[in-house]
C-alpha cells in the first residue's frame, strides 16, 4: 500500500495484494476506480484504503456509515477484515478480543440485519473471530481465548492513528517472552521520513537519543504541542528504531483513550490481572494524548502503578500531550511530577522553511514535481500545522489531476480558495500582538521587550490573556512569543487580567472589544 510514498503490505481474504491510498475522485480520473473494490475511509480527511474484498461487505459498511458516528466507524468497523466462509456464513476478523466483545454487545445484530438484507439470505450468520482473514484460521476456542494476532498496518500519514492495541492473553505475559507478540507500529513513521526544522529539532534529537538508548536516556520522554505537528510520527519513529535494533523487543503504541477503554473492559470481564501483566511486561510503552487521563481517577491510579513498574524495570516510556503537562486540570500531581522525571520537549508550528521542505518531501513521495513558487505560496497561507499542510497539498494534487491542469499558482489558488479564506481569519499570536499594540498605541517590540512600565505591562498582560483564551498554544509557547518569558509569567498575567476584568470596568471593556476585533 502506498501513502505519499510509503509502501506497506495489505492482507485480503484470499491473497496478499497491493493497496493504494487514494481519493475516490482522483481514482476515477486516473482510470483505476472499480466498484468491485472496497473503499474504506480510514481518516476524516477523505483518504480511502482500497482493498479487494467481496463487494457485499462494502455495501454493509456503506449502510453502517449512514448510521454510526465517525469515531465508532474508525475504531470498530474499519479494522475488521471480512471473508465469506460459505453461502450461509460471513466471518469478520477483529484485531483483539476486546474489539470482539464490544462489537458483539453493540453492533453485531445490526451488522447481521444488513448482511442478510444485502445477501438475500435471511438465515445468514455473521460470526466474529480474532485474527486476519488472509492467514488466520477460525479457532475452535471461544473468541476470548484466541491468541493475539499481528496488528494490521495503517497508512503512513500524520493524521492516521495505528490500529487498536494487541491485548493481554489469558496467561500472564512474562517480560522478555516474545512468543505470539506483534507490535502495532506504523512502519512508515521513521526518523528518515520526518522533516526537521527549528520548531521540532530538539524533540527530534531527544527522540533519536531515546531510540538509541531505550530505558537509559530521558525516561520518560514527553513531547507536547498542538495537533498535527508530528508528535505521533516521532513516537512511532522511536518504536520503529527500537525494533530495528532488536527485533524481539516488545513495543506497544496506543492512545490513552484506548488504554482507558481496555481497562474498563478488563474490569468488566474480571481480567484486571492479565491487563496489568500485559502492560507491565512490555519493553517500551508509547502512549498518545495523555491529557485524556484528566478527571479519570481510576485510570490515573492504574497508569500510575504501570508507569512506576516500567520505570523500575528500566523500560522506556514515551508520551505525547496537547499542552504543557502542568497545565492539565484534573490530573493528579503525583502523575505530573513523574511525567517530569525525564525530559519534556515541545514541538511548535513549523516555520516557513520547514513548511516548504515538508511540502517538497511529501510531493516527492507522491511522485509529483512541485514548483518552489507553489510550495512557498501554500506554506505562506497554511501555517497552523503539518496535518493541514499535507491536506492542502493533497487537495491541490487531486484537484489538478481531476481537472487535468498543471500545478501552478493559479490552479493552486482555485484548489485552496476555501482553505485560504478560512485561514485568513485564524487567530495567531502575531495577530493578537499586532491588534493589542495598535489598540494601545504601543509598539510590538514593547510588548515583547523588557520594559515594565504600567503603560506597557498592562497591554502585555492583556495580550497574554487573549493568547491563552483564543489559541491552543501552551503557556511556555506564549511566553516564548513574548520575548522568551517564563510560563509562570504568562500564568500570572492570565490570573491578573481575570481579576481585573471583574473589578475594573475599563479593563473589561478593553478586553471584550479586543476579542470582538479579533473576530471572536
Amino acid at each position: 500500500m502506498t501513502a505519499f510514498g510509503h509502501s506497506f503490505p495489505c492482507q485480503t481474504a484470499t491473497a496478499t495484494t497491493s493497496c493504494k491510498v487514494v481519493d475516490k475522485m482522483s481514482a476515477k480520473s486516473a482510470g483505476c476506480y472499480d466498484p468491485g473494490f472496497v473503499e474504506q475511509t480510514r481518516s476524516r480527511e477523505g483518504k480511502h484504503v482500497v482493498m479487494q474484498h467481496f463487494p457485499m461487505w462494502q455495501q454493509c459498511i456503506d449502510r453502517l456509515a449512514q448510521e454510526l458516528p465517525n469515531d465508532q466507524l474508525t475504531m470498530w468497523i474499519f479494522p475488521l477484515q471480512a471473508e465469506q466462509a460459505s453461502d450461509s456464513q460471513w466471518l469478520l476478523w477483529a484485531p483483539n478480543r476486546f474489539a470482539v466483545d464490544w462489537i458483539e454487545q453493540k453492533l453485531l445484530e445490526r451488522i447481521r440485519v444488513h448482511a442478510r438484507e444485502i445477501s438475500g439470505h435471511p438465515d445468514l450468520d455473521v460470526a466474529l473471530r480474532i485474527g486476519e482473514a488472509s492467514r488466520a484460521k477460525p479457532s475452535p476456542k471461544p473468541a476470548s481465548r484466541t491468541p493475539r494476532p499481528e496488528a494490521p498496518t495503517r497508512p503512513a500519514t500524520v493524521s492516521n492513528r495505528p490500529p487498536p492495541t494487541p491485548l493481554p492473553e489469558e496467561d500472564p505475559v512474562e517480560p522478555g517472552d516474545n512468543d505470539g507478540f506483534s507490535h502495532n507500529l506504523n512502519r512508515g513513521f521513521t526518523f528518515t521520513t520526518f522533516v526537521q526544522g527549528k520548531s521540532n529539532q530538539l524533540a527530534c534529537a531527544a527522540s533519536q537519543q531515546v531510540a538509541a538508548n531505550a530505558g537509559a536516556s530521558y525516561n520518560p520522554l514527553l513531547i507536547y504541542g498542538g495537533v498535527g505537528l508530528g508528535k505521533t510520527h516521532l513516537m512511532h519513529a522511536v518504536g520503529n528504531q527500537i525494533i530495528d535494533q532488536q527485533s524481539d523487543r516488545r513495543v506497544i503504541y496506543l492512545h490513552s483513550e484506548r488504554y482507558v477503554q481496555e481497562m474498563i473492559t478488563a474490569i468488566r470481564n474480571n481480567n484486571t490481572e492479565q491487563f496489568k501483566n500485559f502492560y507491565r511486561g512490555i519493553d517500551a510503552l508509547l502512549i498518545d494524548d495523555i491529557q485524556f487521563f484528566a478527571t479519570k481517577p481510576r485510570s490515573q491510579e492504574e497508569f500510575f502503578h504501570t508507569f512506576n513498574a516500567l520505570i523500575e524495570q528500566g523500560k522506556q516510556i514515551v508520551m505525547t500531550c496537547d499542552r504543557y503537562p502542568k497545565e492539565i486540570e484534573g490530573l493528579e500531581e503525583r502523575l505530573k511530577s513523574r511525567f517530569g522525571w525525564g525530559l519534556t520537549v515541545a514541538v511548535e508550528p513549523p516555520d516557513m522553511e520547514t513548511r516548504v521542505a515538508i511540502l517538497h518531501s511529501k510531493a516527492e513521495q507522491s511522485g509529483v514535481d512541485l514548483d518552489s513558487d507553489v510550495a512557498f505560496f501554500i506554506a505562506r497561507r497554511i501555517q497552523a500545522n503539518i496535518r493541514e499542510l499535507e491536506g492542502a497539498l493533497r487537495r491541490v494534487i487531486v484537484t489538478t489531476q481531476f481537472s487535468k491542469r498543471p500545478i501552478t499558482i493559479e490552479s493552486t489558488k482555485d484548489a485552496l480558495k476555501d482553505m485560504i479564506s478560512a485561514h485568513a481569519k485564524m487567530i495567531t499570536l502575531d495577530n493578537i500582538q499586532r491588534t493589542v499594540a495598535k489598540y494601545y498605541n504601543v509598539k510590538i517590540q514593547d510588548l515583547t521587550g523588557s520594559r515594565r512600565t504600567r503603560s506597557i505591562a498592562r497591554p502585555r498582560q492583556i495580550a497574554m490573556a487573549l493568547a491563552k483564551e483564543l489559541t491552543s498554544h501552551s503557556l511556555p509557547e506564549i511566553g516564548e512569543s513574548f520575548g522568551g518569558r517564563d510560563h509562570t509569567t504568562v500564568l500570572h498575567a492570565v490570573r491578573k487580567i481575570t481579576e481585573l476584568r471583574e473589578s475594573d470596568t475599563k479593563i473589561s471593556d478593553d478586553y471584550n472589544l479586543l476579542r470582538h476585533t479579533l473576530n471572536v
